[in-house]
């Protein structure tokens, strides 16, 4: 039990009226979920006011009620909180409800456009790899050592995020690993935690459906840095543009990465093929079974964490060497007559524009690339010509389709993708609405030896259309196809 004084502890507040001196049961933002002397937090979110539900939540049995506007009619038996700002008072309350479990083991946030997936998983598995106990929090799955918990969002909400890691202290983890996303920092889904360290691996187009501007993007992501500790890490990617402007504000000791430029952590490409990179870092060589330049910047920052946290050098290496690639990113499968087929998460255009470069470092020249991709509906709008662009010139046949629709209209979709290419471009693309028959038609295309590029799903084992998820897994389908053809 907790005494409402206590939880609030760091909220701003502007008015309480009633009694702080009474026992709360549980903590909770969503009406519905309203216990006897709960207390109740009313957020203002995207779509739905909480405000709205007060008089509900005290007819389920709240006893205290956090608001930013008082209702025009008061029940004697609850205390009313006033705040400034109920999202953030959510993310205070929320740490301090589970006793603040972020100050209890090292928690290390990742934030960016690409690669924070794969960046925290590999994190993750390094350090079960090296013995410790530990939490990831990531867009694919939350995980407790082996126990893994269904992911329903990149960063989840405050109270979700506390009682996971709450869990993960339970369970004895001494380090969790998580990915940060802009939305998270603006929600303040991660206000009050306390970070050991946070890194960047780079920003690009992506989200302006939410932030409306690139500018706002690049302040969110910032944000994340603004609000670390003087006793935490800000690593950030020297060779990103953006790398240092992260670093401007941060009170956190500021530590750099880079392939490119002179940096804390160096690293450098010595061979890159299709099963594998032998990298250079930090004067060391070592081959790893990542594919991709990309992948050289998600092992380096992997390696830099590592050091950050006085890890052994070698031992981090050695097992950097024997870890995996990640579910759906540049993962691959190759078919009884030699065709490669790659699945890839790329739902950006840099993303998408790393993948078909490394694809273009890793053939010979002679097999053909065949790109299927798609763009999400209810998304930023402004990339679709963009992704449709950047397919055509890294490809010799491009087939757009759905990603998920959504409840936008597919082929509006399309043609917005269409919108950026030029008629000489729309000669070698294609548009097939129809996801799974897009694929199958680039299988009826290639030849032995050519490369197929499944763009935008990756991990995803659903399509969202109308508001309806049907189960649909890119991977599953490309070794269905597989098997059952021809030779």
């Amino acid at each position: 039990m907790k005494l409402l004084s206590d939880i609030l502890y760091k909220t701003r507040l502007e008015e309480i009226i009633g009694s702080t001196n009474i026992a709360i049961s549980s903590v909770t933002f969503d009406s519905r979920k309203v216990k006897k002397d709960s207390l109740f937090i009313a957020t203002v979110g995207v779509t739905v006011d909480g405000h709205n539900f007060i008089d509900k939540a005290i007819e389920l049995g709240a006893i205290a009620v956090v608001c930013e506007t008082l209702p025009s009619s008061l029940n004697e038996n609850v205390t009313y909180i006033k705040v400034l700002n109920s999202s953030e008072a959510l993310g205070f309350i929320a740490c301090n409800f589970y006793d603040n479990p972020s100050e209890k083991l090292k928690l290390v946030g990742v934030t960016g456009t690409n690669g924070k997936t794969t960046t925290v998983t590999l994190l993750f598995n390094l350090f079960r790899g090296l013995g410790y106990n530990v939490g990831l929090l990531s867009t694919v799955e939350n995980k407790i050592n082996n126990t893994i918990i269904p992911s329903t969002h990149t960063t989840p909400d405050a109270l979700s995020l506390n009682e996971l890691l709450n869990q993960m202290v339970d369970e004895g983890c001494q380090y969790a690993f998580m990915e940060v996303s802009s939305h998270a920092v603006v929600q303040h889904r991660i206000t009050g935690l306390k970070f050991t360290g946070g890194a960047f691996t780079n920003i690009t187009h992506d989200h302006l459906d939410y932030h409306k501007t690139f500018d706002e993007y690049i302040k969110a992501k910032k944000l994340f840095f603004d609000n670390l500790s003087d006793d935490a890490f800000a690593l950030t990617n020297k060779d990103d543009k953006n790398g240092l402007v992260m670093l401007q504000n941060t009170k956190a000791k500021k530590v750099t990465y880079a392939l490119k430029s002179i940096a804390d952590y160096k690293c450098r490409v010595m061979e890159n093929h299709l099963n594998g990179l032998l990298l250079n870092i930090d004067n060391q060589e070592v081959w790893i079974k990542l594919i991709g330049s990309f992948n050289a910047y998600n092992a380096l920052v992997v390696y830099s964490i590592s050091q950050l946290l006085k890890q052994d050098k070698v031992q981090v290496l050695t097992t950097l060497s024997n870890l995996n690639s990640v579910e759906g990113r540049f993962q691959y499968v190759k078919s009884k007559n030699g065709i490669i087929a790659i699945v890839d998460y790329a739902h950006t255009p840099d993303a998408l524009k790393n993948v078909l470069e490394t694809i273009k470092d890793i053939r010979t020249g002679n097999e053909q690339v065949v790109t299927v991709v798609g763009c999400g509906g209810d998304r930023d709008s402004a990339k679709r010509p963009i992704m449709a662009r950047i397919a055509c010139e890294y490809s010799n046949k491009t087939i757009l389709t759905s990603d998920n629709p959504r409840s936008e209209n597919p082929e509006e979709i399309l043609n917005q993708m269409q919108s950026g290419l030029s008629p000489v471009e729309m000669k070698n693309a294609l548009r097939i609405s129809d996801r799974k028959e897009a694929i199958r038609t680039a299988v009826a295309f290639a030849k032995e030896g050519d490369i197929l590029l499944i763009a935008g799903k990756g991990h995803e084992k659903y399509q969202e259309i109308n508001g309806v998820k049907h189960h649909f897994d890119d991977f599953e389908i490309i070794k269905e196809l597989f098997e059952t053809q021809t030779i």
